[in-house]
C-alpha cells in the first residue's frame, strides 16, 4: 500500500483552487495511496435500485464509510448481501464529486468469520423452505420395482461407475444416462438441462448426484435453478451428493435422499435375490392360508350338508310338489278355458246382434210399426176432429147473428154501426140501418115506444 504524502514546503504564490479541482486532485491522491484495499465492517442502509447496483455504508463502533457496488461485482457474489451482515470487501477508495463524498468502490465482498458458500447456502436454504420446497407434502413416493433408471451425473466420474455395478447387480433393470457435468462455472445450467431431459425419458426413477469433495465442489447442487428443476420433476428424484456427512440443497429438495451414489442405487431398486426369498416366504403362507381356508371351507359343507339332508328325498319331495303344482294349473287352466268359452259365445251373440244388416232389418220393421200406429193414430185423430168441427160449426151457425137473420129478425145499427140494445138510446128522427138477411135498409125512427107491459105500448112524441 502507498503512502500519502503531503509537501510541507510553502509555495511562493498560493493559487486558489475550484472545488472541482480541488475534489479531483483529493480523489487521484486517495486513488494512488487506496488503490487496492480490503475493509471489514458491518452492512448498514443497505439500497438495492432497479440499475442492480448496492449502496450501503460499512461501519465499526466509531467511523462509517460510504459503499458503491456496481452491477456486474453484484452479479459474481455467491451469496445475498443483508443489512447487519459483517463484511469484507475489496475495492479502491475515491471521492465522488458531485456530493463530494469519501467512498469505497467495491469489487467483490465476503462474509467475515462465515465463508461465502455456505451463507449462500444458508440464504437459499431460508428461501426455498419459506416456499415449501422442502415440504414432505411434495415428495413423491419411489416406484416399488421399476423397470428403468436415468442417471444424472459425470459420465467419467466413480459415482456413475459405483451407480451402474449395484443397479445390475440388484436388479435387471435398464439405465440411461444423462450426462452432465457436475463441478465448474457452467455445472447448475448444464445440471438443470440433464435433469429435463431425464424427465422426458420416461425413467421410473432418476438418482442425480456425483461423488464427494469439499463444499466449493459442490455448490452446483447448492444452486437455486437445479433445486427447482429437481422440485418441478414429474419423475422421482433420489438426490446424492457427496458424503453422508455433506448435505446440499438439492438433497432437501429432492424425493429421496441417499448419502452416497452406490446407497442411491441400492435405494432405487429391489435385490432380486430378496425378492426372490420374499417369493418364496409368501407362496408358503399362500399355501398355508388356502389349506386353512379349503379345509374351513370343507367344513363348512359337512355342516350345510348335515342340515339339507338327502339330496334325493328332497328331490323326491320336490317332484311330488311339482305334481300338485301342475294339477292344480291344469284344473285352474281348465276353469279358465270354460269360462272364457262361455264369454266368447257371448261377445259372438251379442257381435251378431249388432251385425249392420241385422241391426238395419230390425230398423226398418220399427219403422213400418212406427208407420202404422202413426196412420192409424192420424185417422181416428181426424175423425175426432171432424167430428168435434161440425159440433161447433152447428154451435156457432146458432149462435151467429146472421143465422137470426136468416130466421127473420133484424138488427138496428147506429150511424157508428153499432148495435142499438136499448131503446132509450134512440130519439124520433134518428137515422138508423136495420140489417136483415137480404140485405140493409136505411130508416128514419117517427116516434119510439116504450113497452109499457103487455099490450100496451107508450109512445114517444116526436121533438123538434
Amino acid at each position: 500500500m502507498g503512502q500519502l504524502t503531503f509537501d510541507d514546503a510553502t509555495p511562493p504564490s498560493p493559487r486558489t483552487l475550484s472545488v472541482s479541482e480541488l475534489v479531483q486532485r483529493a480523489s487521484r491522491r486517495l486513488e494512488a495511496a487506496f488503490g487496492d484495499v480490503w475493509v471489514e465492517g458491518e452492512v448498514s442502509n443497505l439500497k438495492t435500485p432497479a440499475s442492480g447496483h448496492y449502496y450501503f455504508t460499512l461501519k465499526d463502533a466509531r467511523a462509517q464509510l460510504p459503499v458503491v457496488m456496481f452491477r456486474l461485482a453484484v452479479s459474481r457474489l455467491e451469496f445475498r448481501v443483508e443489512d447487519g451482515q459483517r463484511l469484507r470487501c475489496r475495492g479502491r477508495v475515491s471521492i465522488y464529486d458531485r456530493q463530494g463524498r469519501f467512498q469505497l468502490t467495491a469489487v467483490t465482498a465476503e462474509p467475515a468469520g462465515v465463508g461465502a458458500l455456505q451463507l449462500a447456502f444458508e440464504q437459499l436454504k431460508q428461501k426455498l423452505e419459506a416456499e415449501g420446497l422442502f415440504d414432505p407434502r411434495h415428495k413423491k413416493p419411489l416406484p416399488a420395482l421399476p423397470t428403468t433408471v436415468a442417471l444424472v451425473t459425470s459420465p467419467t466420474g466413480a459415482a456413475l461407475r459405483d451407480m451402474v455395478r449395484v443397479l445390475h447387480a440388484r436388479f435387471p433393470v435398464r439405465v440411461v444416462l444423462s450426462p452432465t457435468p457436475v463441478q465448474g462455472s457452467d455445472a447448475p445450467g448444464e445440471i438443470v438441462r440433464a435433469l429435463r431431459r431425464a424427465d422426458r425419458l420416461g425413467a421410473d426413477v432418476i438418482i442425480v448426484g456425483r461423488g464427494g469433495g469439499s463444499l466449493e465442489d459442490l455448490r452446483a447442487f447448492n444452486h437455486e435453478g437445479v433445486a427447482r428443476a429437481i422440485f418441478s420433476a414429474v419423475t422421482p428424484i433420489i438426490s446424492a451428493v457427496g458424503h453422508e456427512v455433506d448435505v446440499t440443497i438439492a438433497d432437501l429438495v429432492a424425493d429421496r435422499r441417499a448419502p452416497t451414489p452406490s446407497a442411491a442405487a441400492e435405494m432405487a431398486v429391489p435385490e432380486e435375490r430378496e425378492l426372490a426369498d420374499q417369493l418364496r416366504v409368501h407362496r408358503l403362507r399362500l399355501g398355508r392360508s388356502m389349506s386353512h381356508l379349503l379345509r374351513r371351507r370343507e367344513l363348512a359343507l359337512e355342516r350345510l350338508d348335515r342340515r339339507l339332508g338327502s339330496p334325493a328325498a328332497r328331490l323326491d319331495r320336490a317332484r311330488l310338489a311339482l305334481d300338485e303344482a301342475a294339477a292344480e294349473l291344469q284344473a285352474s287352466f281348465t276353469r279358465v278355458l270354460g269360462v272364457r268359452r262361455e264369454r266368447a259365445v257371448e261377445l259372438r251373440s251379442r257381435l251378431a246382434a249388432q251385425e249392420p244388416r241385422a241391426r238395419l232389418a230390425r230398423d226398418r220393421a220399427a219403422l213400418s210399426q212406427l208407420e202404422r200406429e202413426l196412420s192409424v193414430r192420424l185417422e181416428s185423430g181426424l175423425a175426432r176432429r171432424r167430428s168435434r168441427l161440425e159440433q161447433l160449426s152447428g154451435r156457432l151457425e146458432a149462435l151467429s147473428p146472421l143465422g137470426v137473420l136468416d130466421r127473420g129478425y133484424g138488427l138496428v145499427l147506429d150511424a157508428n154501426r153499432s148495435v142499438i140494445r136499448d131503446i132509450s138510446t134512440v130519439a124520433p128522427g134518428q137515422l138508423v140501418t136495420v140489417r136483415l138477411a137480404g140485405g140493409e135498409l136505411s130508416c128514419r125512427v117517427e116516434e119510439v115506444r116504450e113497452k109499457l107491459e103487455e099490450g100496451v105500448s107508450g109512445v114517444i112524441p116526436k121533438t123538434g
